[in-house]
């Protein structure tokens, strides 16, 4: 049974962006670099054969995986999201009890988290400890090198 993700309207568009892609442009591409390594010869001795039907059979999985996601995805309707409690597209900012740094994350689906950008992960440890939490709230989350404390400060919806 696969799990249900929520995604932004732009995050799912950009994964449907994706899969086409994968359809339309590489999954031919794949099926001419097999058609052009048969013409080669010996199938048995081919290298090259073997290496573009491992590549398609990567890219089948591929395709198979987003279809599937895509398949078990869910839109968020931000205005129905409660924004006195932490959830999935909020915009958390807290504070890390051992050394008073601040951070600010926003709450998104796997496929759409960017450290980079400030965007984590619901299913990561910390989004998963900040989830239904409101404001003034201090969560104890462990994580992969110990455990932090942090202290919700403020939530919003972007």
């Amino acid at each position: 049974m696969s799990k249900v993700s929520y995604y932004t309207e732009k995050g799912l568009k950009k994964l449907r962006a994706e899969l086409d892609k994968l359809r339309d442009i590489e999954r031919p591409k794949a099926s001419q670099a097999i058609a052009e390594a048969r013409d080669k010869g010996d199938l048995s001795e081919n290298a090259e054969y073997d290496a573009a039907k491992e590549a398609q059979g990567m890219l089948e999985m591929q395709i198979a995986k987003l279809e599937n996601t895509l398949a078990n995805a869910r839109i968020i309707n931000e205005s129905e999201l409660d924004a006195s409690k932490v959830l999935v597209l909020s915009t958390v900012e807290v504070i890390n009890k051992a050394n008073d740094a601040q951070m600010k994350y926003t709450l998104v689906a796997q496929s759409e988290a960017d450290l980079k950008s400030g965007k984590i992960s619901v299913d990561s440890p910390i989004g998963k400890g900040l989830l239904g939490k409101k404001v003034g709230d201090v969560v104890n989350i462990t994580v992969p090198n110990g455990s932090i404390e942090l202290e919700i400060v403020s939530i919003a919806r972007n």
